[in-house]
Formats: structure tokens, sequence, C-alpha cells
């Protein structure tokens, strides 16, 4: 297996995890999360690297520095789904695939959580599974991966 390497984007608020709204997101924090998701990586034997910005602008920033150097993107905006053009042109501007993830369903919130700008350029999203969710887009990135480069 090639040594796939793998960003995992997290946008405004979700260094907030285990203290914000946890009947929505949950108990647990965006390092525990972080770190089950570096050991997941080692069992698949990929490189991963995550990192999380409140700034619309540093997440832009982060999004052109994986340029030629990253091979998915794991991404969950935050409200910059809903808001950001800017970082829908940082993703169509590298063609790197990538997954758009959700804690909650979106769906099944506030009409404005419906509207996203990423989902139509995204590989897939997945949205609704809390925390797990992030296990899952690992999964789905790299068996997609697997199948591109064969």
């Amino acid at each position: 297996m090639a040594n796939y390497s793998i960003l995992v984007l997290n946008g405004p608020n979700l260094n907030m995890l285990g203290v914000r709204e946890p009947q929505i997101y949950g108990k647990d924090t965006l390092l525990n999360l972080e770190q089950r998701l570096l050991d997941k990586a080692k069992t698949l034997g990929v490189s991963l690297s995550c990192k999380q910005s409140n700034s619309e602008g540093e997440l832009v920033t982060l999004i052109q520095k994986a340029y030629q150097k990253i091979d998915f993107i794991l991404i969950n905006a935050g409200a910059y789904t809903h808001t950001s053009v800017a970082i829908r042109d940082a993703l169509s501007g590298i063609d790197i695939p990538f997954y758009e993830i959700h804690i909650s369903n979106v769906h099944k919130r506030e009409p404005f959580r419906h509207l996203s700008y990423l989902s139509d350029i995204a590989v897939g999203v997945i949205a609704g599974f809390g925390l797990y969710g992030y296990e899952l887009a690992l999964d789905a990135a790299v068996k997609y991966l697997e199948q591109a480069h064969k």
C-alpha cells in the first residue's frame, strides 16, 4: 500500500468539542478525536495531520498549502460550510479530493444549515454519525485512494 497523506481540517468552534452543545456534538474533545484518528491512520498505513482554525483565511491558507503535498482532505468547515465561497474556491483550486464531514445531521437542524457551499464539489458527505463520522471518512478516503491508484 502506498503511504497516502491525508489532512483533517476542522473549522470554527470545533476546538470547543466536549464543551459546546454536548447534546448535539457530544462530550468528547477535539484532542481525543485527533488522537483516535492518528491511531487509526497508523493501522491503515497512512500519514495523517490534523489542523483546526476559527479563521476562514487560515483555513484557506491550509488548503492552499496542501497543494501537491496531500492526497485527500477530510473537512468539517463548521459554520463556514454554509457561508464560505472562499473555502469552496480554495478546495476547487487545488484538485485534491475531499469529504465534507458534519457531526450532526445538518438536515434535521435549522434551514440555513441545509445549504452547503462544499457538497457539490466533494467526493462525498458524511453527516449525523457523531465523531465516528471522521473514522468513516478516513476509511472511505483510504479506499478511494486505493481505487484511484490501481
